[in-house]
């Protein structure tokens, strides 16, 4: 691994340090990766400037998760490095990470995009 990326990875840990305790403690089921680019496959990837992603929730959020929710494999959280570094210089960079894993972790906890945008975490 470059020392770049271990230090994108470091971004990453620091953002998920710096949840209040509390909200920390709620993550459930859920595992957190980076990756270098979104497939073009990955659902929501567009082609134009204003479809970049950033990162992707993928699972049930915890306000649909019923009793019958038990054996399921982990939700999973994915942090894009390569869009995040092409597209904030190196001052923005750990800000735009913290907005990006904070944004995809509130999708966890059932947050729409419309409400995240309104809260101004989009």
């Amino acid at each position: 691994m470059s020392e770049k990326t271990e230090e994108f990875y470091e971004l990453v840990e620091r953002a998920l340090e710096g949840l209040p305790p509390e909200l920390a403690s709620l993550l459930d089921n859920v595992a957190i990766v980076v990756e270098d680019w979104p497939d073009y496959s990955t659902p929501l990837a567009g082609t134009g400037p204003e479809d970049t992603l950033y990162g992707l929730y993928e699972g049930v959020p915890l306000t649909e998760r019923g009793a019958g929710y038990y054996g399921i494999l982990p939700d999973r959280i994915t942090i894009f490095r390569g869009p995040l570094e092409r597209d904030f210089p190196p001052e923005e960079l750990e800000e735009q990470v913290r907005i990006t894993v904070v944004h995809e972790i509130a999708h966890h906890f059932g947050i729409s995009d419309e409400r995240l945008e309104e809260l101004g975490w989009s």
